[in-house]
């Protein structure tokens, strides 16, 4: 992954901030921070044709979330803006929506304290990863905060729905009420936020611990 271009007689060329901010990656992820207000403003109208819309737009932003990465690493653009504005993309989706469900009082108060612990959490582990960066450890995501992030995209995109809908099993019709099962799903993603959160914080004590004992080595000349 590098920040650099390359001219035609192989002389490294370092990319300005300007042309880092308008490659086709980071503009996807601009695209995706622009489209936030539309999915509030579409939730917002609470209607079952609405919050459709909202869903589609929701879903058209994981798209380009995947498609700005994909995009970066085939063109060799990826930067430090990209880095930076990606991750930054994402949490404000994630954040801003769930804020604007509590804000719509379409969650009950449990619903509410556990958006409080998903927000608290997500902004406690990025202050942990940035210190764990001055620091010169990386932390890589592990399996208990993919599985967060899937459990809470779920959830998320059904309490966008939040209507009760007939669903048709060819054999059977069952009416589902989307949006408990959402809260279900999301209560799910708090369970595994924490002991995810749990895992981050040993990795940074164990690496940050590790690191110690070789500066320790190095002053001892072992």
């Amino acid at each position: 992954m590098s920040e650099e271009t390359f001219v035609a007689e192989g002389t490294p060329k370092r990319r300005s901030l300007r042309e880092d901010a308008i490659n086709v990656p980071n503009l996807l992820t601009f695209l995706r921070i622009i489209m936030i207000p539309v999915v509030l403003w579409l939730m917002t109208n609470g209607t079952p044709r609405a919050n459709f819309y909202a869903l589609v737009v929701y879903m058209l932003t994981a798209v380009t979330d995947f498609l700005d990465g994909w995009l970066a690493r085939r063109m060799g653009l990826i930067s430090v803006l990209g880095k930076f504005l990606d991750p930054l993309a994402d949490k404000l989706l994630v954040m801003a929506t769930l804020v604007w469900m509590v804000y719509l009082d379409r969650l009950p108060m449990l619903g509410v304290v556990a958006v409080i612990i998903l927000l608290g959490r997500e902004l406690s582990i990025t202050a942990l990863r940035t210190i764990a960066m001055s620091e010169g450890v990386v932390m890589a995501a592990g399996q208990g905060g993919k599985d967060k992030t899937a459990l809470q995209m779920t959830a998320i995109l059904l309490l966008i729905v939040y209507h009760r809908y007939d669903i048709d099993f060819f054999f059977a019709t069952y009416s589902v009420d989307l949006a408990q099962v959402g809260l279900v799903i999301l209560y799910m993603s708090v369970v595994f936020a924490l002991t995810s959160a749990g895992e981050y914080i040993a990795l940074f004590v164990e690496a940050v611990e590790a690191k110690e004992k070789r500066l320790a080595a190095t002053e001892r000349g072992d």
